[in-house]
């Protein structure tokens, strides 16, 4: 096997090794950044709920109460404002959801799923957690949800203690069997934000891709430069010197001179060998003579 073919086989295995622990390395930072991309949209989105939420309370509410007397107005409940908000941010981009997911609401619509009802036991369980975390897929691929919990405070009393307590509007538009019974400070509910993780997850890719192609043609050329300079410095020179070196045995002495150029190793051989053929010059000329 050639010096050549060892070398490349050497360097073949050292990039393979170091392709897979760069490539390793690089997905995972990849994918840890698509995710923390993701999971700073839905904290927006989480925090202009939040801000819809306040503005409605502030604002919305008090232009409302003189009404609430003769209809219940639905938009004049900060969860309806923000809810709804969200529908229409829905009407273009059917894939970001936002859910303000209750387990005994007093709008139906708000029911929450079995994966949403786990998420707000887990709350129950914890009351020190604020915010959860995690991913699960959806017809439309992977998403990630951010969730935080919905806890009946104080202001939240009159309407859901008891339906003698609620106004006769409320219960007129939702009735009196659901959305009662709610203790103070319980975690009733989770805000749940759900984004696609698709979009992040193919710009990834997309960048994986490119940091493959680019390692791959820096390998490429380093095999390209590695092979020249040793074809160059050494395996031509030693070519040459071997073939000079064989027709010397064969006893022609007319044969060229060894190679003089190449790095200083090759150098230091070829003064070797010129002193040997000096040397096997003289002894057979004391031969001859």
């Amino acid at each position: 096997m050639s010096l050549l073919i060892r070398i490349n086989l050497a360097l073949g295995a050292v990039f393979v090794a170091a392709a897979m622990l760069a490539g390793y390395a690089c997905w995972n930072i990849l994918e840890t950044n698509a995710k923390r991309e993701v999971f700073t949209e839905a904290g927006l989105m989480m925090d202009s709920a939040l801000a819809i939420r306040a503005y409605t309370a502030s604002e919305i509410l008090p232009l409302l109460a003189s009404q609430i007397r003769d209809d219940f107005p639905p938009q004049s409940v900060p969860f309806y404002a923000a809810t709804q908000n969200f529908l229409r941010l829905r009407e273009r981009h059917p894939e970001y959801t936002y859910k303000e997911a209750t387990l005994n609401p007093m709008n139906p619509r708000d029911r929450a799923a079995d994966w949403e009802s786990d998420i707000i036991q887990r709350f129950r369980n914890d009351a020190r957690a604020q915010e959860m975390v995690g991913e699960r897929d959806t017809p439309m691929g992977k998403s990630l949800y951010l969730a935080r919990p919905i806890r009946n405070e104080p202001e939240c009393a009159a309407c859901h203690s008891t339906p003698a307590s609620a106004p006769k509007t409320l219960l007129a538009r939702y009735g009196g069997d659901n959305g009662f019974g709610w203790q103070a400070h319980e975690v009733v509910g989770a805000q749940v934000v759900s984004v696609p993780f698709a979009s992040a997850s193919a710009n990834a890719g997309r960048a994986f891709r490119a940091f493959v192609i680019s390692l791959l043609a820096v390998f490429a050329a380093v095999f390209l430069v590695v092979n020249g300079v040793l074809y160059l410095l050494v395996v031509r020179p030693v070519r040459q010197i071997a073939r000079v070196a064989d027709r010397l045995s064969l006893g022609d002495m007319s044969t060229e001179d060894f190679p003089k150029r190449g790095a200083r190793e090759i150098a230091s051989l070829v003064r070797s060998f010129n002193r040997m053929r000096k040397s096997l010059a003289k002894a057979l000329q004391l031969l001859e003579h």
